[in-house]
């Protein structure tokens, strides 16, 4: 049998003649019954209603061909047109019509539907029908269209992807786009990026403090420090922001995607306090005496919204509890109630503060033990220490702060919580080495306000005990808070300028609904999984050992009755 040459394009997969169909030529009488029997092994495609049947003389040249590679299937014919079958798990979804059509980022787009996305393929006519036909049997589209369309459950994003942050997808997994093409700008733009916000609106409170406290009136900081944070952190939420709402126009499955994932659902809260935070910092020259009500209704409307959403479904129970979801970024859910009582209290609001002083405090509570008991299920807590255990610092901070401005001193519950926070700083600057060796992220900047935070409640606390020792605790924290969003500032404007890295693919909202390569065996889980351990632990050995005696004795006993009765 003759075989094809492979492809001699090198961007494609290798293929090999498996296959061949020689073309049908006029015979005698006698011959016609092999004929018959020939065609009955071709494999012809389904025919659909009102398609005339193919002569014997339009019938073309047949060859099948896989990769070796791949192990896709191809079928050619005389004038080189080329036809895909058999899609194999592989390394991105993708990938499986790469060589015929880019991959189609439309699925993740507004209103997108599998109806919209196939009509785009630039195929003949019958061919779409057949090819689509033929996905169904494989099961390909209903997959895809489940994993695009429906929302993916909590502990499928923790099954799928790996890391503090689960940004990472594990290498047995297969996503929804090509990894190795560059994806549209605005699939890869995080909600992350609120946390750049995040730090320099903080930064811009905590000059403030430092420019106005009586505290470090000796340091002769000058106002026009914080103004100059002030817009430029007005001007990064404003880039920030308008990106992101067009993606939500344009992309709006990706948004959903991230809503639904464990860790960037907490995101959300981060544009709404960092609106607060600009209307607390705002610089005396701009800001008036007193802000209007309105400023705080319409900031921490939407918090209290997704408070509600997010908090019932810790409360209720189900698939995203909170011991199965929890994480340290959830703890910036937490500090949108602490600083919008720092703004209700500055509006004269004092009532409403308390409200939300009281719903954050509980909640924080609930959060704090859940993590710090690191349950089983709290997969998201990496055995290293990361960047995101900052987070435990944000909420007590600014429970402190928020204690000062509804009761306007620093007494016992506010130096509780002060004195909660400053420990957990000291237990996270002690181990500063195991910090080293992580990968930069976006989402880095989130984890540099709460170093703020608890430099500006170190600030009122010298205020209230105004001795050598807290003087010198607000200068070095300060010094910490500022140096550490230096040097961030500093390296995303390298990664986006100079090494055009800031935003690589966002491979965390393109993961599957369902897990399609079933036949790969999953790694064996960390030592902490209680039901491994107690599988293999002696008192299970000694049970299964026992349970298989039992059995032993049992089959003997039966075998000595059946041996009874024959002789009888």
């Amino acid at each position: 049998m003759d075989q094809r040459p492979p492809s001699s394009r090198p961007s494609e997969a290798q293929y090999v003649d498996i296959h061949e169909v020689f073309p049908e030529v006029d015979r005698p009488a006698d011959g016609l019954m092999a004929d018959q029997k020939a065609e009955k092994q071709i494999k012809r495609p389904a025919r659909f209603q009102g398609e005339k049947r193919p002569t014997v003389t339009t019938i073309k040249s047949l060859s099948r061909q896989v990769s070796l590679e791949t192990g896709f299937s191809i079928l050619k014919d005389n004038n080189g047109a080329e036809r895909r079958t058999l899609p194999r798990s592989g390394t991105s979804i993708g990938r499986l019509e790469r060589d015929r059509r880019k991959a189609d980022f439309s699925i993740f787009k507004t209103r997108s539907t599998l109806n919209k996305q196939n009509s785009l393929l630039p195929l003949k006519k019958g061919e779409n029908d057949m090819d689509r036909d033929y996905q169904k049997n494989e099961g390909c589209l209903e997959e895809i269209g489940d994993s695009v369309n429906m929302s993916v459950p909590a502990g499928r994003y923790f099954a799928a992807l790996r890391g503090p942050e689960l940004d990472e997808v594990k290498d047995y997994e297969d996503i929804l786009l090509p990894k190795d093409e560059k994806w549209p700008f605005l699939l890869r733009f995080p909600i992350g990026c609120f946390g750049i916000c995040l730090g320099l609106s903080s930064q811009a409170i905590l000059w403030h403090a430092l420019a106005t406290s009586p505290a470090t009136r000796f340091l002769h900081i000058p106002p026009y420090v914080n103004l100059v944070l002030w817009f430029l952190a007005l001007l990064t939420h404003v880039l920030v922001s308008t990106t992101y709402v067009l993606k939500c126009i344009l992309y709006f499955e990706a948004v959903k995607r991230e809503y639904f994932h464990p860790v960037r659902v907490n995101f959300f809260f981060a544009p709404w306090v960092v609106c607060m935070f600009l209307a607390i910092g705002a610089p005396d020259v701009i800001a008036p005496k007193s802000l209007h009500p309105a400023i705080f209704v319409a900031f921490m409307t939407p918090i209290f919204v997704l408070e509600l959403k997010i908090y019932g479904q810790w409360l209720s129970g189900g698939k995203r509890r909170l011991s199965k979801v929890a994480n340290p970024s959830s703890h910036l859910s937490v500090v949108g109630n602490f600083v919008g009582a720092i703004l209700a209290s500055k509006v004269g609001w004092n009532e409403a503060a308390k409200f939300f002083w009281a719903i954050g405090f509980a909640h924080y509570l609930v959060v704090f033990v859940t993590l710090y008991q690191r349950l089983p299920t709290s997969e998201a807590l990496p055995k290293e220490l990361h960047p995101v255990y900052s987070m435990f610092i944000a909420a007590p901070s600014a429970a402190s702060i928020a204690w000062v401005a509804i009761y306007g001193e620093f007494d016992g519950i506010s130096r509780t919580c002060y004195f909660i926070a400053l420990f957990l700083y000291t237990s996270l600057v002690v181990r500063i080495n195991f910090f080293r060796g992580f990968r930069f992220s976006v989402a880095w900047w989130s984890y540099t306000f709460p170093m703020t935070t608890a430099s500006v409640a170190t600030i009122k606390y010298a205020e209230q005990v105004p001795t050598v020792i807290s003087k010198i605790l607000t200068i070095a924290l300060s010094f910490m808070s500022s140096t550490m969003v230096s040097v961030l500032f500093i390296s995303t404007l390298l990664h986006a300028f100079v090494w055009h890295t800031l935003f690589p693919n966002d491979l965390a909202i393109a993961i599957t609904k369902r897990k399609h390569n079933k036949g790969i065996k999953k790694p064996l889980k960390k030592a902490y999984d209680i039901r491994r351990w107690t599988k293999k632990s002696p008192l299970s050995l000694v049970s299964a050992m026992t349970k298989k005696n039992s059995m032993s004795k049992a089959l003997f006993a039966g075998k000595e009755g059946e041996a009874a009765n024959n002789e009888h």
